[in-house]
């Protein structure tokens, strides 16, 4: 038996995670680090910077994934998706210029989280 076959053999497989729950996850991470980097952005502005540009990637890779012609969202949904990140980059823009907070990008975050979860947008 060779090493990489010993290595094969002892590493468990990782559990198949849905794209839903690594999109949750993705967001739930960004929004910590956001309200995070908000509130020590007086000590530490290059973690909000940060966090704004994570924030303001993130929304770009989902609008880039809703505008393929192959997505299979609703077209409603994908509208509203891609309405959401030009809203988050104009936003994002105005927070780093001190115009505005981070907890519009959080609340976003959140209600696009409980629709992941299947919430319904409720709570």
């Amino acid at each position: 038996m060779t090493f990489h076959s010993a290595i094969s053999y002892a590493q468990r497989e990782a559990p198949t995670r849905s794209l839903r729950s690594v999109e949750y996850d993705l967001l739930a991470q960004v929004t910590q680090a956001l309200r995070s980097a908000w509130t020590n952005r007086a000590t530490d502005f290059p973690a909000l910077v940060r966090a704004v540009t994570d924030n303001t990637q993130l929304w770009s890779t989902l609008a880039s994934d809703v505008a393929l012609p192959g997505n299979g969202l609703p077209q409603a949904l994908r509208a509203r998706l891609f309405y959401l990140y030009e809203f988050t980059a104009k936003h994002s823009r105005a927070v780093l210029d001190d115009k505005a907070t981070v907890e519009v990008l959080a609340d976003i975050n959140l209600a696009v989280m409980r629709g992941l979860r299947g919430d319904g947008g409720t709570k």
